[in-house]
């Protein structure tokens, strides 16, 4: 008997691409269901009762929440092909580490940061965008010479941060920076990432993300 997979999800979710990603590695069919993060369903409401928020992987009827643990569900479940996770358990806990970092760090990229660059003017934007590049810097520094995070392989540290790449076009049109001009070895990183089926299909587009960021502005009275 076939699996029952169904995603609950938001097309420009940082997190919701994490998982699309993973899936994608592993050559999963599953049903995508868009959610309308402003009227939530009733089955996302019943499946992640606790944060009410995507991703949710439910998979034959069982919700799973949280997307680095819904990542780390899939590649056990189907371990057979493309691991994310490496075999060894000391480069396994590394991997898991830096993936948590991104995790905590994410919030920030957007919520905070992200907001001073689209929303708002002058100084308050400079040190957003600042604040924002010295962490595109510090990620680039854990990178290094390596093509990627965790070495030679696509993995768990990847999955974890590469939906950010699709926003970059975004900070940078309402930052007036390049990603490439301040982290060429990040965006080399990105570019390499994105050569792969499994992430240029679920990220979203650039180009939509930020026609996204232009509509919130509109709705925030912002020219």
């Amino acid at each position: 008997m076939a699996d029952e997979i169904i995603l609950l999800d938001f097309w420009a979710s940082h997190f919701g691409m994490r998982v699309r990603i993973a899936m994608a590695e592993k050559g999963l069919k599953y049903e995508y269901r868009e959610e309308n993060l402003w009227n939530k369903s009733p089955l996302l409401l019943e499946m992640n009762p606790v944060h009410k928020k995507v991703p949710v992987l439910i998979h034959n009827g069982k919700p799973i929440c949280e997307s680095l643990m819904i990542v780390q569900y899939i590649d056990e479940v189907w371990k057979d092909k493309s691991p994310l996770l490496p075999s060894d358990p000391y480069q396994r806990a590394q991997a898991r580490f830096w993936a948590d970092y991104v995790d905590k760090k994410v919030p920030q990229l957007y919520h905070e940061l992200g907001k001073k660059i689209w929303y708002t003017k002058g100084e308050e934007h400079e040190a957003g965008k600042k604040e924002f590049i010295e962490c595109l810097k510090f990620f680039e520094g854990e990178l290094g010479e390596k093509p990627y995070f965790g070495g030679e392989n696509f993995g768990f540290e990847d999955v974890a941060l590469v939906p950010l790449s699709c926003w970059f076009y975004t900070y940078e049109s309402f930052g007036n920076f390049s990603v490439e001009d301040e982290c060429p070895n990040l965006m080399a990183w990105a570019k390499r990432c994105g050569q792969k089926e499994s992430v240029s299909s679920s990220l979203a587009d650039p180009h939509k993300v930020h026609g996204f960021v232009m509509e919130m502005r509109k709705r925030l009275g912002i020219d």
